[in-house]
């Protein structure tokens, strides 16, 4: 083979990927699935809670929303998986800012950033419960409302990408997926706590979280895959 063959073979190729950023990358799985559980469980086992004096019982999965569960009895364990979930997603953002080495340093700063946003959003929303609801709106907002952004500048800068280039055409469509799915949530959502006892607010809000998770993982499992400098040089 000559060397300019070689080169050119080379600068297709991805770069490697640092062992321990790929295991970082893992928090971008690892975080949506525990909090998924979490409020899977949390809901079988909740009697209800109270917000601005009105009980709200039995608790309803299609019409109260998953934050619901962070008041009463449930509130310890969802706060603390809500801000599981942020440090965790900051991790694994972490881990696909370094798997995203064949992507320039504006790009890679700013899809970390954008992506970011959602694990603030998450952790502000362990800390903040609805009965703070202005700050705890902002926390959802970031969450699940800074993915119509950040899949789409993400879907942008990588789509050229050797490693991600397959991924990033998926993030394109879901831009406008996650933006009707936040808009469909707001219009079945009301701000009072008899909306938690009708509606199906609950439910698709449920929808939202979950459809912007099913992102995230596959970002996390992308980054995770990558190959390590080891492993491109045990192929050599």
């Amino acid at each position: 083979m000559s060397t300019r063959s070689f080169d050119r073979s080379s600068a297709s190729a991805p770069s490697a990927t640092s062992e321990p950023a790929r295991w970082l990358a893992l928090g971008a799985i690892a975080g949506p699935v525990l909090f998924t559980v979490a409020w899977l469980l949390l809901g079988f086992v909740s009697p209800g809670f109270t917000i601005w004096g009105v009980v709200i019982a039995p608790y309803s999965p299609i019409s109260a929303g998953i934050s619901g569960l962070g008041l009463g009895v449930t509130a310890p364990y969802l706060n603390a998986a809500f801000v599981l979930l942020g440090l965790l997603l900051l991790a694994g953002v972490a881990g696909i800012y370094w798997a995203m080495n064949d992507v320039n340093s504006a790009g890679r700063w700013a899809i970390t950033v954008l992506l970011g946003l959602s694990a603030l959003g998450a952790a502000m929303d362990g800390i903040f419960t609805l009965e703070s609801l202005f700050l705890h709106l902002i926390g959802f907002t970031l969450a699940t409302g800074t993915p119509v952004v950040s899949f789409l500048v993400t879907g942008l800068l990588l789509r050229r990408s050797p490693r991600w280039g397959r991924l990033a055409k998926w993030l394109l469509l879901a831009s406008p997926l996650t933006l009707a799915l936040f808009v469909l949530y707001f219009v079945t959502f009301s701000p009072t706590a008899e909306g938690a006892t009708t509606g199906v607010a609950g439910l698709t809000e449920r929808i939202l979280v979950t459809e912007v998770f099913v992102w995230f993982v596959a970002l996390g499992w992308t980054a995770f895959r990558a190959r390590t400098a080891g492993e491109i040089n045990a192929r050599a």
